[in-house]
């Protein structure tokens, strides 16, 4: 997936949170009125679409001389791509995916035992990602199969432990 750069991120944005997926898009007028504040010319907007669009991160339909855009994919979809695509970057999966949940809260913990659950469970995304906001899910099975996403849960069960402060002397 491509990462975004500052003016792109801007324009997704717009479309993210203004163009429901049922709607048939927005112009370049009406994403340039949405970006007054950066005072950009309509071409410059109308380019960073086209661009959009070549990369596969807006979908356009032909309205008469103009062009209507939607995203593509939800900023949830293209954050999780950007998460896949830095575990590709090299190195252990597994260990990556270990090293993330050393850093995740608490809260954010539990809405991936939610997620993970409810995808052990065999519930479709739509279901597991509604079982993750609600933060509950069906209990995982102990399968032991060794998925790096049960890694990844087992992981998560166990308490978050976080070194202390450089500036803190520390017992051992």
């Amino acid at each position: 997936m491509t990462r975004l750069g500052d003016l792109e991120r801007a324009v997704m944005d717009v479309l993210w949170d203004s163009v429901p997926a049922t709607s048939d898009g927005v112009t370049v007028r009406e994403v340039a009125d949405a970006l007054a504040g950066r005072e950009l010319a309509y071409t410059t907007v109308m380019t960073v679409l086209d661009r959009l669009a070549g990369k596969g991160m807006v979908q356009r339909e032909r309205e008469g001389r103009a062009w209507r855009y939607r995203a593509a994919a939800s900023r949830e979809a293209h954050i999780a791509q950007l998460m896949l695509d830095a575990l590709d970057l090299g190195g252990s999966r597994d260990a990556a995916l270990v090293r993330f949940a050393h850093s995740v809260t608490g809260t954010e913990a539990e809405v991936l035992r939610a997620a993970l659950s409810a995808e052990a469970a065999g519930a479709t995304r739509a279901e597991a990602a509604g079982a993750a906001r609600a933060g509950a899910g069906p209990d995982r099975p102990d399968s032991g199969a060794g998925h790096p996403e049960e890694a990844l849960a087992d992981r998560i069960d166990a308490p978050v432990t976080r070194p202390a402060p450089a500036d803190e002397a520390v017992d051992r």
